[in-house]
C-alpha cells in the first residue's frame, strides 16, 4: 500500500464528503445529526483554506483514503496560536497508519506557521483515538460530561492539548 499526502483539491471535495457523511451516520465522531452536501463541505474546506489553514488528503493509487485539517480553536484573538484538528480515515482503511500520517504531517504544518498548541476534540467512547492521540504527545486536559446528545444518549467530550514544540 503506497499512500501519498496532498493538499486538498476541489475534485477531492466527493470522496471527503462520503467519509465525512458515513462518520455522521455511524459514529459519535462528529456530533452532527444530518449528513452535508457537497456544497456545504465544499464551503467549509474553502473557509478553512482562504484562512491559510491546511487542508491535506491522504491518497492511495488516485482514490482519497484520508484526509487532516485544522483551524481556530476559538474566535477571539488570543486564541490565534491554537488550533483545533480533525483526522478522518474511511472506514475501509482503519488501521493501515493513515491517520498516523495525516497527523503527523498537520504537526509539522502547524509548527511551520509558528503555531503554539494543537487541541483534539474527542467523543470519550472513542478511546482508541484518545490513545492514538497520546501515542504524539497529546494529553488529556479536560472532559466536559453531557456536552452532546446523540443516538439517544448524552456524550462527553475529551480534550485533549499537544504543545507545539
Amino acid at each position: 500500500m503506497q499512500i501519498k499526502l496532498r493538499l486538498y483539491q476541489t475534485e477531492d471535495t466527493q470522496a471527503i464528503l462520503d467519509i465525512i457523511n458515513y462518520n455522521i451516520l455511524n459514529s459519535t465522531a462528529l456530533y452532527d445529526y444530518n449528513i452535508r452536501s457537497y456544497d456545504q463541505q465544499k464551503t467549509i474546506l474553502e473557509e478553512k483554506i482562504n484562512k491559510h489553514f491546511p487542508v491535506i488528503v491522504a491518497v492511495e493509487n488516485d482514490k482519497v483514503v484520508g484526509f487532516g485539517m485544522y483551524s481556530e480553536f476559538r474566535f477571539r484573538e488570543a486564541y490565534k496560536y491554537t488550533v483545533e484538528h480533525s483526522v478522518y480515515v474511511d472506514n475501509d482503511y482503519h488501521g493501515k497508519g493513515i491517520g498516523k500520517l495525516l497527523l503527523q504531517e498537520l504537526i509539522q504544518l502547524a509548527k511551520k506557521q509558528n503555531l503554539h498548541t494543537m487541541i483534539a476534540v474527542i467523543d470519550a467512547e472513542n478511546q482508541s483515538s484518545v490513545d492514538f492521540h497520546e501515542k504524539f504527545g497529546f494529553r488529556t486536559v479536560g472532559i466536559i460530561k453531557e456536552s452532546g446528545y446523540k443516538f439517544d444518549r448524552w456524550l462527553h467530550s475529551v480534550f485533549m492539548q499537544l504543545i507545539l514544540e
